[in-house]
């Protein structure tokens, strides 16, 4: 097997902008549904399949039907299965082709875990994870793609992704099989997800949870907002507490039950708490506090220290897919976060 390096994209969420080059822990997945003519003749479930789905090969579906992806009739189906006509099938395929080629660059990685299956990747904000419209190089991808140009059995692939200005922790397979193992795990909501973000204002509730739907801002194609599930908004939830109180910031932690496309950035605007320094979703501006100008200066020394929304995957768990052991990870906010709490915390201090 050549080396290669491999993004998916779920088709819905994807925009050419590079902003929606990453799907905020979005697991990456095609739907597809097919009712069988009544002229069919009998074939083999992966057969059918194969022949149907552009750019897809028996192989292919044979793991996503081992990975309980393929339903007829509403029942989960193997591969063996022998379709009769009226049949109605559905597949989720987690291995979609991005059509760009991935050039190998030297480019460092912080590499925090890694087996023959899979790696744990601790991504700096300010990259973008798969080459788009715009960002065809630099990107995590092309990375991965040169450090394992030496493992020709071995190839990078993507199971979840961030936003490029979100710091932490990413997770690769290694093969399809891994891939499958994870991407399941993401699909059925069973990982665990923790981030740690500044927010505007004194978030009031010590703990509390954002359940409303999301989808693209149709005033806005650059952002995402809350819009009904019959208008077409996908159900999203993210569970909130407070870590630290600021009296004009609050540092919480949010934990992701679903992975919407700039998820929590949109449910904390939501609620009246944007992330600081969040240019998208209205944080790039002083929102709270009065507008002194020492006050002025001092939070625009923040935004220039941390140029970028306060967001970071601090913590990721799974279950490995070929040991069946579960895998925790936590990473700590980079500098420019930490660098930024602490202005924060003396400020406090210095006010009271």
């Amino acid at each position: 097997m050549m080396n290669t390096a491999k993004g998916w994209l779920n088709g819905d969420d994807f925009d050419d902008d590079e902003e929606f080059e990453s799907l905020e822990g979005q697991p990456l997945f095609e739907h597809y549904h097919f009712t069988v003519d009544k002229g069919q003749s009998a074939m083999r479930l992966d057969r059918f399949l194969a022949v149907r789905l552009e750019n897809t090969s028996r192989s292919r579906v044979q793991q996503a039907a081992a990975s309980d992806y393929v339903l007829v009739n509403g029942l989960v189906a193997r591969s063996n299965y022998m379709i009769k006509p009226l049949d109605e099938i559905s597949i989720v395929l987690p291995f979609l082709r991005r059509g760009i080629e991935l050039l190998p660059e030297d480019i460092p990685l912080d590499i925090v875990y890694e087996d023959d299956d899979l790696m744990v990747i601790n991504k700096p904000a300010g990259m973008v994870v798969h080459p788009g419209h715009g960002n065809y190089t630099g990107t995590l991808m092309n990375a991965l793609k040169y450090y394992l140009k030496d493992m020709p059995e071995q190839e990078a692939i993507l199971v979840h992704r961030i936003d490029k200005n979100t710091s932490g922790l990413l997770l690769a397979a290694k093969n399809e099989q891994t891939h499958a193992g994870l991407a399941q795990q993401f699909f059925e909501h069973t990982t665990k997800r923790v981030y740690v973000a500044l927010a505007w204002g004194n978030v009031e509730e010590e703990e509390g949870t954002v359940d409303a739907p999301i989808a693209r801002n149709p005033k806005d194609r650059l952002c995402f907002t809350i819009v009904p599930e019959e208008k077409g908004g996908k159900r999203a939830v993210t569970h909130y507490k407070v870590i630290e109180r600021f009296g004009y910031v609050t540092l919480i932690e949010c934990r992701l039950e679903t992975g919407r496309t700039h998820q929590i950035r949109v449910h904390m605007d939501s609620i009246g708490h944007p992330l600081f320094n969040d240019d998208r979703y209205g944080g790039s501006k002083i929102l709270k506090g009065v507008i002194f100008s020492k006050y002025r200066r001092f939070v625009d020394n923040c935004f220039s220290i941390m140029p970028r929304h306060a967001l970071h995957a601090r913590l990721l768990g799974f279950v490995h897919p070929t040991t069946q052991k579960e895998m925790l990870f936590e990473q700590a906010p980079p500098e420019d976060f930490t660098k930024v709490l602490g202005k924060w915390k003396s400020y406090t201090m210095n006010s009271e």
